[in-house]
């Protein structure tokens, strides 16, 4: 979970990992996988939504979650299973929720902002994460509706939400690991400056790093992707580490990521 701030050697980057969201509610922790009760129906209730096809599929991802983080030798409250809602509809958010999810991710600042407010009287709130690719004219709207920020892929969009934020706003800067065109994010040799520059900005914390791999029918292709960063976030002193997908969680679990973002998996194949 998000310690204290960390001291590096180099003393360049100064990053905070306290930070409370616009409601003043602790967002900090960022909690893990564990199960939540249902506020209402106890354990009949929570029985009942593994029979729903959205509680089966959380219940399966939690036990894969738990077996890949058992192959690395961690445990499964160390990662952070972010629903990526995409397409969703508030209805089957609310299963999902029901379910015992806490973390959801839109990609489309548009779609959120028409759908969150329809979830608003979910309890306890839960924690909205953005994990797209973030314009620089919607970076306001995006510092007012996401607890975090997933993708923070350039210069200009760091500075967009420092400018539009009121209080300290949680971030991850998002590498194009594989160097791949058609992804966005800091080349590798690119980042350190980047983050350097990035912590100085007011009114941003950077929690971590993020990256999307490319897309592969052997997950093991990717291993070093995912390796790659970790070595990086290990050697800055950065808790966080997003990556991992509906295709290739697993792997990035075991190279030590601590949010994976899982759309498919849960709500099955959408239209985009």
């Amino acid at each position: 979970m998000l310690r204290d701030a960390t001291s590096l050697p180099t003393g360049a980057l100064r990053i905070s990992h306290e930070t409370r969201n616009r409601d003043g509610r602790d967002t900090s922790a960022l909690r893990g996988t564990t199960v939540y009760c249902l506020a209402m129906g106890g354990s009949t209730a929570a029985r009942d939504l593994k029979t729903t096809g959205i509680g089966r599929n959380v219940a399966d991802i939690r036990k894969r979650i738990a077996r890949a983080a058992e192959n690395a030798g961690r445990s499964p409250s160390e990662i952070t299973l972010v629903a990526v809602t995409k397409t969703v509809d508030a209805p089957a958010i609310r299963e999902a929720f029901a379910a015992g999810l806490r973390h959801f991710g839109e990609s489309r600042i548009q779609e959120a902002r028409e759908k969150l407010p329809q979830l608003s009287a979910l309890q306890p709130p839960p924690t909205w994460h953005m994990v797209g690719h973030l314009q620089t004219n919607k970076a306001k709207t995006a510092a007012e509706l996401f607890d975090l920020i997933h993708s923070v892929d350039s210069l200009k969009v760091a500075e967009a939400i420092s400018q539009h934020s009121t209080c300290d706003k949680p971030v991850l800067v998002q590498v194009n690991v594989a160097g791949e065109s058609s992804k966005y994010g800091f080349a590798l040799q690119d980042t350190i400056a980047a983050l350097e520059h990035i912590a100085r900005l007011p009114h941003l914390r950077i929690k971590g790093l993020m990256t999307i791999a490319p897309y592969t029918d052997d997950p093991e292709e990717v291993r070093p992707v995912f390796r790659r960063l970790r070595l990086m976030r290990d050697s800055l002193g950065l808790e966080h580490l997003s990556m991992g997908m509906s295709h290739d969680f697993e792997v990035a679990i075991e190279e030590g990521a601590t949010l994976v973002r899982i759309g498919q998996a849960i709500f099955g194949e959408r239209e985009e």
